[in-house]
């Protein structure tokens, strides 16, 4: 049996947020918006929050470089701890590959700026120290389509597996029965999701003739 053929559940992963500072996002051109990729990262953090599923936030130079981690995904995890870091291989820090271990979770879920240095370091190592490792690719971003591109073909290549933000919401939910986390899901959709979210709206107030409600209500 293929491990990465098991859908992804709350119980079976671990999210690594790597690097999501403003000096990295300034050096982000690889097609996707700044603020749909903003977007599309916070979203990543709501949905680990929705289902429990532990979330590791690292940043690298704070101080000399990149900048604090966004305030907007440090307001979806207040209060959690950050991994601070001088490499630029999130792998390479003892401590996080140690809570990695302590979560006992194989399968990673990583996303990250920038694509070609901060995510696919610590995907191909994570891989070789036999992790399954999936990474979200419009949670990423790198310094040119090129970089990005290259960088995402290299990982596929090597074995790790692509997803969006959404893909990872809906994979965790998979039951609409569930209904624990069908609030959760269906809101943030709506406040995240675009053209999906704006379908969940219309079918809630227009279809089913339910009042309109308050995102993530």
């Amino acid at each position: 049996m293929n491990p990465k053929h098991d859908l992804l559940t709350p119980a079976n992963n671990t999210l690594i947020l790597i690097d999501h500072q403003p000096q990295m996002t300034f050096g982000v051109a690889s097609g996707i918006d700044r603020q749909l990729l903003k977007n599309n990262v916070v979203a990543l953090a709501k949905a680990a929050k929705v289902f429990d599923v532990p979330t590791i936030l690292t940043s690298v130079e704070t101080e000399g470089f990149s900048g604090y981690l966004w305030p907007e995904l440090l307001a979806v995890l207040p209060g959690h701890k950050i991994y601070e870091r001088s490499s630029m291989n999130t792998w390479d820090d003892s401590a996080i590959k140690a809570e990695v271990k302590r979560l006992g979770r194989r399968k990673l879920v990583m996303a990250a700026l920038w694509t070609e240095v901060c995510l696919t370091f610590p995907v191909l190592e994570a891989m070789r120290d036999g992790y399954e490792v999936y990474f979200v690719e419009d949670a990423s971003g790198g310094t040119s389509v090129a970089a990005h591109e290259m960088a995402v073909q290299r990982m596929i290549q090597a074995g790790a597996v692509p997803l969006t933000w959404q893909q990872y919401l809906l994979e965790l939910q998979r039951d609409w029965s569930r209904k624990g986390t069908y609030a959760g899901t269906t809101g943030l959709a709506m406040e995240h999701g675009g053209a999906y979210g704006s379908g969940i709206d219309y079918a809630v107030t227009h279809v089913h003739k339910m009042p309109a409600r308050t995102v993530g209500a």
